[in-house]
């Protein structure tokens, strides 16, 4: 099937754009994550006051479009609203404002009378919600709460703008006394509902709106709860319902419990323990993994805050974990998102690796589908479990239209078992990279030069496949869109590193000519990378080569991947970080995507001159492998600077290229996801690149190469730092430009060594 080379109008609007009219940074949102669901809150943790995207979604699907919590008819005043360092709960504080019922003063409630506290949380698939009321007047009050309430069921990428023509029916009843069943019959045949289950039992519930009857005596307290239960059931297979059919992944609300006489115990009991088990979820999740302690309590609070959003975006699979790529429009398996998350805690837990390898490779595509752009061997770039997605109005229900996955699942691969020593695992998945590393070769290559190139097989699919995938990101000096099949400068770099490993591998498995031939291979290709992309008029790589073999002279973050790799000549090393590091390049905050002056430069542009935490992670490991730590440590510095004007030190997907301005901290983009999975991981990649950390279980060793600490750092303490069976616990000190490390803890045989 021959691949489309066109690329899109200039002028139409971009492919699977998320369309904005309000910006996610006007006002502060709260979001929570467990399995398959997720919540966008407002900071009162009401969903749908205001348009936008907040809701509770489920599988790519709105669950819940409105929920607004008023007191007599108004809303309270806010007084504080905090998701809880583990991102295990939203806490939220408010107090009533001045209500006059009447016109007699006797009989109105004044503020700071009465105080709420709302806790919400998700947990299987439902997200549970108390508000609790305190009187802290000398007179009882009696109140009027009320829940107004709406399901609209939306597709995600409705809610990221997608318009569609025709949609399922949608219904609500009251199915009892306290509970109200919102259903929606899709066209995929599939039915999902959401109930709302209430307690006490409200003194008045219709479809869309409950109503409490709230009686506090001087210094009372009393509960409401609320259960929004998230299901999903098949009505093709024969009219059986399958819970959760869509997805490998069950998530099946957590039971009312109930007392012996078998008579419910009470909403208050079943979030009781809903709230516990899930806080035993999280403990357990992190209970083995290293952990940072440093010097400086703002690194600290980034470095928490980077764990607690991992483990949150976190989902089991029936292979293991998987990172979730981000909130709000991400919250799915991505490959290339998976594979770069996985890569950089490599060394912080090992189960994140493992868990995408064995997932990717249960995914991994056996047929030629030109609308999923899938061919045998090639690895998923996202899937997607909504309504459009099933219907194919939306090419994502299993989408592979990606060419850089595929490389980077033997590059994780080859960087996995060098640091476990897991051969189990790659003998599990050893026919997948073989079928990759065949890919890479047959449909990769198509036209047989030596590089990896794409375009998209039918108009449907992405024009532009490599992470940089917005409409506008590939294009020429003078701003002309490269046509393609595209040769992407970093896709190059992984094909290398995929095969270098891949030989390694080869060679465990006791195949000895293919690892031959993949070293020579790779070789190969670093010799030709270096003649075809290589340009010295602007110091540095081209980010692409078009359908005509002509290179894309731009300066990009891009070829900063290729030192990551190693694909760059040592010769070059110095020249691509001086540009990489130039006023064009680096703003301040960290170095952006397009250099300054290029064509197409946009600091606002979602690729054309942002800058992206988890590319800039990368870059400075690849700085940091060609002895370049100086730069490595001031895109660190950049970065944890950009983190503390950040809610929580939490990095963003990516903010605008601006240049960066005294007393001023980044400037936001509008729509970007947070957290993001691969942002979250990126402060452990910029630690490990200034440290030279490498860890090798062939070699039973944890080598320090050359460390340096960004000055903001003085100290720095590793705990439970894990090669084989070995465990330790590292202090790193820095005296000036010097650095020591220091073993507190050992357990184990492994070497510590420092290599200056």
């Amino acid at each position: 099937m021959p691949m489309v080379a066109t690329a899109p109008d200039d002028e139409t609007l971009p492919q699977y754009h998320i369309e904005a009219q309000t910006s996610l940074v006007e006002r502060q949102l709260r979001s929570l994550k467990h399995g398959d669901a997720f919540a966008v809150l407002d900071s009162y943790g009401d969903i749908g006051v205001v348009p936008g995207p907040e809701g509770l979604y489920f599988q790519d699907t709105r669950f819940l479009s409105r929920l607004e919590l008023t007191v007599e008819g108004q809303r309270p005043m806010l007084l504080g609203s905090v998701v809880q360092d583990d991102n295990g709960a939203l806490s939220v504080d408010m107090t009533t404002p001045d209500i006059r019922l009447d016109a007699g003063d006797e009989t109105s409630i004044p503020r700071e009378i009465i105080a709420l506290e709302r806790t919400k949380f998700l947990f299987r698939g439902t997200c549970y919600d108390r508000i609790g009321l305190r009187n802290y007047d000398t007179k009882p009050r009696h109140l009027r709460v009320s829940l107004t309430f709406d399901a609209d069921f939306r597709d995600l990428f409705e809610v990221r703008g997608s318009d569609r023509a025709h949609r399922g029916k949608r219904r609500v009843e009251v199915t009892g006394p306290n509970e109200v069943t919102f259903t929606y019959d899709g066209l995929d045949a599939r039915r999902r509902t959401t109930r709302l289950r209430f307690g006490p039992k409200p003194a008045r519930l219709e479809a869309n709106k409950a109503e409490f009857a709230v009686r506090l005596s001087p210094g009372g307290r009393a509960s409401l709860f609320v259960r929004a239960i998230c299901d999903t059931v098949d009505l093709g297979r024969e009219g059986v319902a399958a819970v959760g059919s869509a997805l490998p992944f069950i998530h099946a609300a957590y039971p009312s419990p109930r007392r012996e006489d078998g008579h419910p115990k009470g909403e208050g009991m079943t979030f009781a323990l809903a709230y516990r088990d899930a806080r035993r979820d999280l403990r357990k999740a992190t209970a083995n993994i290293t952990t940072i302690e440093s010097s400086n309590d703002q690194f600290n609070e980034a470095a928490c805050r980077s764990t607690a959003d991992l483990y949150m975006l976190l989902s089991r699979t029936p292979n293991g974990i998987y990172p979730y790529a981000g909130i709000p429009w991400y919250s799915t398996v991505f490959g290339r998102d998976g594979i770069i998350t996985a890569m950089m805690t490599l060394w912080i837990d090992p189960e994140i690796a493992k868990g995408v390898l064995r997932h990717l490779a249960a995914t991994q595509a056996t047929t030629v589908d030109p609308a999923a752009d899938a061919q045998p061997g090639k690895v998923l770039h996202e899937t997607r479990n909504g309504e459009m997605a099933i219907l194919g109005e939306v090419p994502f229900k299993l989408y592979y239209g990606t060419i850089d996955a595929t490389p980077l699942f033997v590059m994780l691969a080859g960087q996995y078992y060098e640091q476990t020593g897991d051969l189990a695992t790659i003998r599990a998945i050893w026919p997948n990279l073989l079928a990759a590393l065949t890919w890479i070769d047959e449909y990769g290559d198509r036209d047989k030069d030596g590089f990896v190139e794409y375009a998209r097989e039918t108009e449907k699919g992405l024009a532009n496949q490599g992470w940089k995938d917005s409409h506008d990101s590939i294009f020429h000096a003078d701003g002309r869109m490269a046509q393609g099949p595209i040769a992407l400068c970093e896709v190059q770099g992984y094909v290398y590193a995929a095969k270098k490993g891949a030989a390694k591998l080869a060679g465990l498995m006791g195949d000895q000519a293919l690892s031959e031939r993949l070293k020579g291979e790779a070789e190969r290709l670093r010799k030709a990378f270096d003649e075809a992309f290589f340009l010295p008029e602007i110091g540095t790589y081209a980010i692409a080569l078009d359908g005509e073999k002509r290179p894309c002279a731009v300066r990009s973050s891009n070829a900063g991947h290729a030192l990551f790799t190693g694909i760059a000549y040592p010769e070059r090393a110095e020249s691509v970080a001086a540009v990489l590091m130039s006023k064009d390049g680096f703003n301040g905050w960290g170095v952006r995507t397009i250099a300054v002056g290029e064509a197409r430069f946009n600091p606002m542009s979602y690729h054309n001159g942002s800058i992206w935490p988890h590319d800039n992670a990368l870059i400075a490991l690849g700085l940091a492998r060609y002895g370049l730590k100086a730069d490595a440590a001031r895109v660190f510095e950049g970065q944890h600077g950009a983190s503390l004007y950040q809610e929580g030190r939490r990095l963003p997907e990516l903010f605008c290229g601006f240049i960066q301005r005294k007393q001023r901290g980044p400037t936001n983009y509008p729509v970007a996801c947070s957290p993001q999975a691969w942002a979250a991981a990126a402060p452990f990649a910029f630690l490990a690149a200034c440290l030279g950390l490498e860890l090798r279980h062939d070699r039973n060793r944890i080598r320090f190469r050359d460390p340096i600490l960004p000055a903001f750092l003085d100290d720095v303490l590793i705990r439970n730092l894990k090669l084989g069976d070995s465990h330790v616990d590292l202090l790193i000190h820095r005296h000036g430009s010097d650095v020591t490390v220091n073993v507190v803890r050992r357990t184990g045989d492994a070497q510590v060594v420092l290599l200056k």
